[in-house]
């Protein structure tokens, strides 16, 4: 049954097993009452004694339609799920050597990233020696950081992790709706990235 992880949650009419209760809801006089009366004045109106709040001392119950009630409740979730903003990644590579053209390629599709409200990782992998131009990789972060600004602001300053040093860029821009679907999508370089290698790296 759908509604079936709402109803465990709420307790109403003879399963409330308490001296007294708080009243809430329309058409009823708030305040304490005993338990029986609380009842009485539920049936009374035929609705539902629901229990909203068992942890307040008396516990807080409301005299309303139970039906309606968990529609309602159901309602509410759907809305806050929609409105949870979904976190999109898009991850960008970089080696310690890109060139400029490769840097520029790069750097655009960052932008639109950004616009579309998207968050960046951009790293620099260092393979075998080439671990040896991590302040040239740092370098080349910060750059990129900086080329983004107007798009963009740093989350995380370059970080090494492993073979790779990272750096995240949050989307400055607020109100931009992100894709439904979260993802990490991976920037595909438009040429292999030959001129990154540095030459003793083959030497290993």
């Amino acid at each position: 049954m759908k509604n079936d992880s709402l109803k465990d949650q709420y307790r109403t009419n003879e399963r409330i097993h308490v001296r007294e209760v708080r009243l809430v809801g329309e058409n009823v006089e708030q305040g304490v009452y005993p338990i029986a009366q609380a009842l009485r004045i539920a049936e009374d109106q035929g609705l539902d004694l629901i229990e909203i709040s068992p942890n307040a001392v008396p516990p807080v119950c409301k005299v309303a339609d139970y039906q309606k009630f968990l529609y309602q409740q159901k309602k509410r979730q759907k809305e806050q799920k929609a409105k949870a903003v979904k976190v999109v990644v898009k991850e960008i590579r970089f080696g310690p050597q890109t060139d400029d053209h490769d840097y520029d390629f790069k750097l655009k599709h960052a932008k639109e990233f950004l616009q579309e409200g998207a968050k960046v990782k951009a790293y620099v992998f260092f393979k075998g020696r080439s671990i040896l131009f991590k302040e040239q990789g740092e370098v080349l972060l910060l750059r990129f950081a900086n080329d983004l600004e107007e798009f963009g602001k740093v989350e995380q300053m370059p970080v090494l992790e492993g073979k790779r040093m990272i750096i995240m860029i949050t989307a400055k821009k607020s109100g931009v709706v992100a894709p439904q679907k979260e993802e990490v999508k991976k920037v595909v370089p438009h040429k292999p990235e030959t001129a990154e290698k540095p030459a003793t790296e083959n030497k290993e």
